[in-house]
């Protein structure tokens, strides 16, 4: 059997960062975004901002349209938010879900919260939700035999779709 290379630059980011970090809110990606000036949500791809959450896209998607909620608090355990947080982002969760369906026509999807590293948590020290679209068939030969997703939209297309849809 022959193996193929399928050249995926833009994962270089992800692969080369510090996966031994302890997730202080100065070295997250998410309390950065916040942080920043809403003219950069674009470049960081954040859909929306709600009053106790925030809603990016994975830029390490496992599929089309895969989001990020978080609360804006940089929170590592599930029992540390407050009603409200917990609150908006559940609405976020719920608004993101019938946005997807509408815009990007999904059969169902995956929704989890990783706690912690042991869990698969990439970012353990601010908790939140993956909201993953997902398609029949959607297992094709690629992640089969080649361990390999395809994503058939860009970021950006996707990030401009999703906002249109917010703003309508």
């Amino acid at each position: 059997m022959t193996h193929e290379q399928l050249w995926a630059p833009w994962r270089l980011a992800y692969i080369a960062t510090n996966k031994d970090s302890d997730q202080r809110a100065d070295d997250c990606f998410l309390c950065r975004y916040l942080a920043e000036d809403e003219d950069h949500d674009e470049e960081n791809f954040v859909v929306a901002r709600g009053p106790h959450s925030v809603t990016v896209l994975n830029r390490f998607p496992y599929n089309n349209g895969h989001l990020l909620i978080a609360p804006a608090q940089h929170k590592a355990n599930l029992e540390d938010l407050d009603d409200d947080e917990l609150l908006d982002c559940m609405q976020r969760l719920q608004q993101m879900t019938a946005i997807l369906k509408k815009t990007i026509s999904p059969d169902g999807f995956n929704i989890g919260l990783n706690l912690g590293k042991v869990a698969g948590a990439g970012l353990p020290g601010h908790l939140h939700w993956h909201l993953v679209p997902r398609w029949n068939g959607d297992t094709s030969f690629m992640p089969v035999l080649g361990d390999v997703n395809v994503i058939p939209q860009s970021l950006a297309a996707l990030y401009t779709l999703l906002k249109t849809e917010l703003e309508a």
